[in-house]
């Protein structure tokens, strides 16, 4: 049992620092990739001291890179620690710190958006959703590209308790843009407020934590950098399905700098969207001149449950798109001019 504690409280041996290991590997920021490393590891400890106490746990890093938050977890006597890298060039990086700790760090050599982690981890470490957390963090510096889809798809797992939700509600550290950082925990009636902060908001407590000067990061990227801690509630402030919430909110802020009514007529077809949208914020007692970054949770709240009710009452509404309703149209004003064209007399 001493033998275990030991163990766990290593630290890692001397190695290369990141700038080293970047020039060792010959590894460059690939811009489409939107990279960015973190090479200060003052800064990558205050990402990791910021997922909470880490002994013990067993963490889920999304795009290690050259591995600088990676050696920030190793450091803090985390259980295991599980890597999944898309870019090859890295991997060699990484296998020398997991080399240097044995058993502790497991590499995966694949993309974040498709690997299914939730197989990754002893299945003892699962919490109902009702207890504390469970002993499993999720921690990433995001390339900026992938930070949104990213979230969408992790609050989508949390609404249905999948994926790294499996294990109950797990924690989650990440960087994002600063102003998507901004976005996320932005409240009602900020400039800010968008569809992130209502779709992160209703089903996590959010944290901006800190921010870091983009002069950090190599190459420097031309703005600062928010780091956010989320939380899974017990209960959901929207208890609808995640898609209908997505649909719902979506087309509020389709048009943010006009009425809500305008965004969320285009919940409905065309020949009856006048009335549909009278009757959706009538019933949800929501005045129609209000902005859209001026509805609340409360507001979104009545909103979704009187949209799935009338979904009930039109199973054929949730189905309905707006732009392909525009699409549709459109060919069809296509078709109509081709035709005239081909009647023409020479």
């Amino acid at each position: 049992m001493a033998a275990s504690r030991k163990l766990s409280a290593l630290r890692l041996p001397p190695l290369p620092t990141i700038r080293e290991i970047i020039k060792l590997f010959k590894l460059q920021a690939v811009k489409q990739l939107s990279q960015n490393f973190l090479l200060d590891l003052r800064l990558t400890d205050k990402i990791v001291r910021k997922a909470g106490n880490l002994t013990n746990a067993y963490v889920y890093e999304v795009g290690p890179g050259p591995g600088g938050i990676t050696r920030s977890i190793l450091n803090a006597n985390v259980a295991e620690l599980l890597v999944v890298e898309k870019d090859s060039r890295f991997i060699p990086g990484l296998q020398m710190l997991s080399d240097a700790a044995p058993g502790k760090l497991k590499i995966v050599h694949g993309d974040v958006l498709t690997f299914k982690v939730e197989k990754s981890f002893p299945k003892s470490l699962k919490r109902s959703w009702e207890d504390d957390p469970p002993n499993v963090h999720i921690i990433g510096n995001l390339p900026f590209s992938v930070s949104t889809p990213l979230i969408i798809k992790w609050l989508e797992n949390i609404s249905n308790q999948n994926g790294p939700f499996t294990y109950g509600r797990t924690q989650m550290t990440l960087t994002f843009q600063k102003e998507v950082a901004e976005r996320l925990v932005a409240t009602t009636g900020s400039k800010q407020r968008s569809r992130l902060s209502v779709m992160a908001q209703y089903l996590c407590t959010v944290n901006h934590s800190f921010t870091i000067p983009g002069q950090a990061f190599v190459p420097k990227p031309q703005v600062d950098v928010g780091v956010v801690h989320f939380m899974p509630l017990i209960e959901p402030k929207i208890e609808q399905p995640f898609k209908l919430v997505e649909k719902v909110v979506q087309n509020a802020f389709q048009f943010r700098r006009k009425y809500c009514h305008r965004g969320l007529g285009m919940l409905f077809p065309e020949a009856q969207r006048l009335e549909s949208t009278e009757k959706l914020l009538q019933l949800a007692d929501i005045d129609p001149t209000l902005r859209p970054t001026q509805l609340s949770l409360l507001h979104f709240r009545s909103l979704c449950d009187i949209y799935r009710k009338m979904c009930d009452e039109d199973p054929q509404l949730f189905g309905y798109n707006f732009r392909e309703e525009l699409k549709q149209r459109k060919d069809k004003i296509e078709e109509k001019e081709e035709s005239n064209g081909l009647q023409m007399p020479l």
